[in-house]
């Protein structure tokens, strides 16, 4: 008898342990998706200007993460008003990173030398730091506060010079 109840215990144990592994497991598959209000995620790439840079490097100043791709349109739409936000709120404090997931060198750098891009820039062919914020569809743009945190998601293409944009950020500053 002692022996069919400690069996019993055991067996259901052992289906509670299963099941917690069942979910830890498929938490893990689930995207994660950066949004408003987390902990921006950290990276270190290569800045075209040969500098190495981490998320961390920017403690005093806004960052705007920009993830695009030559091959992608609205990307392109956006780029000279990310340049005129980088002009004109550069010297306030506001960090315009760029980071293109071109798998293709040549064509990433053609494309800079043509449109002469103003902000920082680097190149991420694997998508590494993308994946890490869930992204996966560009361009896409998170604005990070001095303290690390998500302040603002833009997903598509944004006028970042319309007025109404421009007074946001520049009241973060």
């Amino acid at each position: 008898m002692q022996a069919v109840k400690t069996d019993r215990i055991l067996q259901v144990l052992f289906i509670f342990l299963l099941t917690a592994l069942l979910f830890v497991v498929a938490d893990s598959f689930r995207e994660k998706l950066v949004n408003v209000g987390d902990k921006a995620p950290g990276f270190t790439v290569t800045a075209d200007n040969g500098r190495q840079i981490t998320s961390s490097q920017f403690g005093g100043k806004l960052l705007l993460l920009n993830f695009w791709a030559t091959w992608c349109p609205p990307c392109i739409e956006e780029m000279p008003s990310l340049n005129e936000l980088q002009k004109r709120l550069g010297p306030s404090g506001l960090v315009v990173l760029g980071i293109s997931v071109d798998k293709s060198e040549g064509a990433y750098r053609e494309f800079l030398r043509k449109v002469n891009v103003s902000f920082l820039t680097a190149r991420d062919p694997t998508a590494a730091i993308s994946s890490r914020y869930g992204t996966y569809k560009y361009p896409e743009s998170y604005l990070i506060d001095r303290n690390g945190k998500v302040v603002e998601k833009q997903i598509g293409a944004t006028n970042w010079t319309d007025e109404e944009v421009f007074n946001q950020i520049k009241a973060m500053l």
